[in-house]
């Protein structure tokens, strides 16, 4: 699964450098951080509106796709940044197997 990620991250750095009349990465890009955070922000409702009911094999289909415009979206938005996916992917590997409550608690307390 990775590797999928890696070919895409590799094309959002190309893209990144691309114009912004022909390439749709590179003209979020272009419109800045605020213009990427407000397309996390819309695929996010999107995600949350299309598992709201989740009865049918369509709606099931909507929240895969709005699932991976999401994904997408943030995968710009960490480019953007310049923060490699694999960084994320280490801190979701790093909490594997702590409980939830256990690592919201150190997360508190590391904070203070």
């Amino acid at each position: 699964m990775s590797d999928i990620l890696q070919q895409l991250s590799a094309v959002l750095k190309q893209r990144k450098l691309e114009d912004a009349d022909e390439s749709y990465v590179a003209s979020l890009h272009r419109g800045g951080l605020k213009k990427i955070l407000e397309k996390v922000g819309e695929e996010s409702t999107e995600v949350i509106i299309a598992a709201m009911d989740t009865a049918s094999s369509a709606q099931r289909e909507d929240v895969i796709k709005e699932t991976a415009d999401l994904w997408f979206h943030s995968l710009v938005m960490l480019s953007h940044l310049d923060i490699e996916h694999g960084e994320v992917l280490a801190e979701l590997e790093r909490r594997f197997g702590l409980s939830g409550i256990e690592e919201k608690a150190n997360r508190q307390t590391s904070d203070n």
